[in-house]
């Protein structure tokens, strides 16, 4: 982890400033969206391969990550969080919650290149999802909703949450724990409990609420590539 993340990790976002942080690094500097995706999916990614090492070392099961993607950029991250891991040599299967065909912008790109390079993609609830979520995975990835959702999460996706919380492995959640309140730090109906959340930026407000600390998990921050003065131009506006 950078400086700079460690850092960070004393930052708490609101759902509102970590949304400007994105706008203002892709309208103000002229970083595409993708790019800041292509960097936070690969930071996590490094993460997420650190924790297979000890998982299979305590485990010793073959080198398996499985990860759940929604519709969002959470989902994106997902994708293209499978493409540096298949890169590194391991095994990944990935469950998609929504239909490629209804992906868009960052999200579909990343989807599409997933496809293409014929990584496994199930279309949650079909067979395959079952024969996964029964094996054992070392490590278990929640890329299904980001930081903003809130209320409850519909049918079947929570069926798909509840699945990856009965599964005896690691769970890593990507920016937040899907089916958390980042802003109130509520859960929801169906809410994955996380052993570790790799979260982009800064921490989030509801991070810190005693409701959501044990599905959480601990907490590792992310640089997204965008410039550091954002988040203090964010935080100067707010103070």
């Amino acid at each position: 982890m950078s400086q700079q993340d460690k850092k960070n990790e004393s930052i708490v976002l609101s759902r509102a400033q970590s949304r400007r942080v994105d706008q203002i690094a892709i309208e103000d500097y002229g970083i595409p969206g993708i790019v800041l995706m292509e960097n936070a999916a690969r930071n996590a990614s490094d993460i997420i391969f650190e924790q297979l090492q000890h998982r299979l070392a305590s485990k010793g099961n073959a080198p398996t990550v499985l990860i759940a993607c929604g519709g969002g950029n959470n989902g994106g991250d997902g994708y293209a969080i499978a493409r540096h891991l298949h890169n590194r040599g391991v095994e990944v299967a990935l469950i998609a919650a929504v239909p490629g065909s209804k992906l868009s912008g960052d999200a579909r790109i990343n989807h599409d290149i997933a496809q293409r390079m014929n990584l496994p993609i199930a279309a949650w609830p079909s067979g395959p999802c079952d024969a996964w979520l029964a094996s054992e995975s070392a490590v278990v990835v929640d890329a299904l909703l980001g930081t903003g959702f809130s209320g409850d999460v519909r049918s079947p996706m929570d069926e798909l949450i509840n699945r990856i919380n009965g599964i005896d492995a690691y769970r890593v959640a990507i920016d937040v724990p899907s089916g958390l309140d980042c802003q109130s730090g509520q859960p929801s109906n169906a809410t994955v409990r996380a052993d570790m959340t790799v979260t982009f930026v800064a921490s989030k407000t509801g991070f810190t609420q005693s409701a959501a600390e044990p599905l959480v998990g601990g907490l590792k921050v992310v640089d997204i590539g965008a410039p550091n003065e954002i988040v203090q131009r964010v935080l100067e506006r707010d103070g």
